[in-house]
Formats: C-alpha cells, structure tokens, sequence
C-alpha cells in the first residue's frame, strides 16, 4: 500500500464510529447515515494530501459531515425524523461483576439518546461534536462558525435540558 492510503485507513478506523454516531444522531436514519458517511470518507481520500495532521482530518471530516448532513436536508426539504437510533458501538461486558454497572451505563446512554430528540438543533449539533466528536469548544466554533461563548453557552442549555428531562423520567 502507499502512504495515503495508509493514512486513509489509520483516520478511517480511528474515525468511523465517532463520525457514523454523529451523522446518525443527527438524521435519525441509517440509510442516510450510511450514504452520508461513504460520501464523506470519498471526498476525504481525495482531499487527503492538503491535510497535515490526524487532528486536522478529524475536524475535516466533522466539517465536512456536518455540511453533507445539511444539504440532504436542503435537498430534500425534509426534517429530522423522530427515530430513535442505536449506536454502532455495543454495551461490552468484560465481566459478571462489571454486568451491573455496564447495563446501568447503557440505561443511561439510552434515556440521553431518547432525549436528544426533543432538543433544538443548534444545541444538539453542539453536544454530539463534544461527546460523539470529542472536539474542542474552539474547534467546535470554528466548525459551526460561531463565537466560541456561544458554543459554551449551547453545550451548558442542552447539558441543562438533558438532566431536568432525565430527572423526571427516573423520579
């Protein structure tokens, strides 16, 4: 294999599941997901030599998402669907004492992705780039193009919305 193409497969696995749990949680669809994410990782292959680093294709690749997320939309003048999807990345039981703890841990990560329906999008988009991305507040903003006190202040409202509504589905 040549050097871009190694490049390309070390960013693919590093990437793929934190960007597939991105699209997906942000159209609520796998086909479209699935279509979306073959899309970006083909204009990333041909993109590849302007990047220098892993952290630049990362945040590349985020971008690039996001914009292909917003032009289906704009295509096809359609709204997010209210599914509630899965992540590709499964509860891992690495032993009986564990079991307990994993599933509370998946119950948890389920009522948050319940919830994530009934945020507004701006404030959604902010959150999966934190938790789904692991991005920056700074590299957040400089994706969305918005002062980075804004995207503090999405990420505090949606963390905010999320306890008080998962605190009246456990009480």
């Amino acid at each position: 294999m040549d050097q871009k193409t190694d490049y390309f497969l070390n960013i693919f696995h590093r990437t793929r599941k934190k960007l597939y749990n991105f699209i997906l949680r942000m159209t609520y669809d796998r086909l479209t997901t699935e279509d979306i994410i073959q899309d970006v990782y083909m204009k990333f292959f041909e993109s590849i030599e302007n990047l220098k680093s892993v952290q630049s294709a990362e945040v590349w690749l985020f971008t690039t998402a996001r914009n292909e997320i917003y032009q289906y939309y704009r295509k096809k003048k359609i709204h997010v669907d209210k599914y509630n999807p899965r992540d590709i990345d499964k509860v891992e039981m690495s032993s009986e004492e564990s079991l307990e703890y994993d599933l509370e841990i998946e119950d948890i990560r389920n009522h948050i992705n319940e919830q994530l329906i009934f945020i507004p999008v701006d404030q959604k988009e902010v959150f999966l780039l934190k938790v789904y991305g692991g991005f920056s507040y700074r590299e957040i903003s400089n994706m969305m193009n918005i002062d980075i006190e804004l995207v503090k202040s999405r990420l505090h409202k949606v963390r905010k919305k999320m306890v008080d509504r998962i605190s009246k589905l456990i009480n």
